[in-house]
């Protein structure tokens, strides 16, 4: 056995732990840049703290996803005002978008020169400046893993930016700040973390250590998502989520993921559906092909036990099997309403080629088994013919 784990260089998590981290940014220098989301009124008190030990603080926000342009021009602006740190606050893009900044400041060349599969893909040469990630929703984990989606609507496609100098030197993970999230976010960001902890659990590359996170933040999320999306002032459920989005992260970036994050690189490249709505739908089609698939090649696998494994986590029964598993996220998938991918823009006539990118994805790699064109296409399919119909998820603990 062999194996390797990074993660952020210190992770602080807590309930309120957003009031510890003005004096941890303020001892990496007294220029920093603060990105966030639209309204950056939620980072006022971070804001103030920072100015109140004598850090001139320069706000940056941003709209949307990381795109080229927007690196960019993050990018510049941290030139320009010659900060001495960066701080990601908000969600999964808010923290992308800071650690390409970070890494991208200190590194010569083009974003090009570094991007995977649309660019050239050289590897990242100096230490990034200090970034701090902040995380305001409970799903990427991205607050503790190597790598940074761009999304590139010239190519179409969503790539990395990845390298160890992607890891952040700080995550601050605070619960309350995922206190206001709507129920819809919730539940998009939920199931981007239950994917990820999945993904991470039954991938080719799993290894002891990103087991253990994994097993733990199923049971998590298990026991809370639902929770949290029915009632969003639960902060024992936020806590749950957020200490799962933390450990899928922390799986993720040392196993790997598989085949629906190979699918959303791609689908969210081509359309403007949220990453987390791409996860929720595809989720238990790609289970589902998987779980046969494993049956056809060795039904006493180690992987297939997992399936199994998984099913006794989240349902809470331990005489449960994978499809139980399976079937829970199908009806908690019903139960948030999350929409079919077709009338949010992926189109039929478009499967073939989304399926034949998607193979060539990083994520792909780490799926249990391989999948053909085939399988691929009758995935999407199967997405496609999922009803509404269903029930409620059983809330047993």
């Amino acid at each position: 056995m062999q194996f390797e784990f990074a993660t952020a260089g210190r992770i602080i998590f807590g309930r309120h732990a957003l009031g510890e981290a003005a004096p941890i940014i303020a001892d990496h220098g007294s220029r920093v840049l603060l990105l966030t989301g639209r309204d950056g009124r939620r980072a006022a008190s971070l804001k103030a703290d920072l100015e109140n030990r004598g850090c001139e603080v320069m706000p940056f926000s941003v709209c949307g996803e990381p795109t080229l342009f927007r690196v960019q021009d993050a990018v510049k602006t941290a030139h320009d005002t010659r900060c001495h740190a960066i701080v990601g606050f908000g969600g999964g893009s808010i923290i992308d978008l800071g650690k390409a900044v970070a890494a991208l400041v200190t590194n010569e060349g083009d974003l090009l020169d570094h991007l995977e599969v649309i660019g050239r893909g050289q590897t990242l040469l100096n230490p990034p400046l200090p970034f701090i990630a902040i995380p305001t929703t409970a799903g990427t984990g991205t607050e503790v893993t190597a790598n940074a989606v761009i999304k590139s609507p010239e190519h179409g496609r969503k790539v990395s930016l990845r390298g160890k100098y992607l890891l952040p030197a700080v995550a601050v993970v605070d619960p309350a700040l995922s206190l206001s999230l709507p129920p819809s976010l919730t539940a998009a960001t939920g199931m981007d973390a239950l994917t990820q902890l999945i993904e991470a659990f039954v991938t080719r590359k799993a290894n002891p250590l990103t087991d253990s996170l994994c097993r733990e933040g199923l049971c998590r999320v298990g026991r809370s998502l639902r929770q949290a999306w029915l009632n969003g002032d639960d902060l024992d459920a936020r806590e749950d989520m957020s200490l799962a989005a933390l450990f899928s992260g922390m799986a993720l970036a040392n196993a790997g993921l598989g085949a629906v994050h190979g699918f959303a690189a791609v689908i969210g490249g081509m359309t403007e559906i949220p990453h987390g709505i791409v996860c929720a739908r595809l989720l238990y089609p790609v289970l589902r092909v998987n779980l046969e698939r494993l049956r056809q090649t060795d039904g006493t696998s180690s992987i297939l036990q997992k399936f199994h494994e998984m099913g006794r986590i989240l349902t809470g029964n331990s005489g449960a099997h994978a499809e139980e598993g399976l079937e829970w996220i199908r009806l908690l998938c019903t139960e948030f309403c999350l929409l079919s991918l077709g009338p949010a823009g992926l189109r039929d006539k478009d499967f073939a080629a989304i399926a034949a990118m998607a193979q060539q994805s990083n994520s792909m790699r780490g799926n249990p088994v391989e999948l053909s064109q085939g399988d691929l296409i009758r995935i999407l399919e199967m997405e496609k013919s999922m009803g509404a119909a269903g029930g409620r998820v059983n809330s047993r603990r």
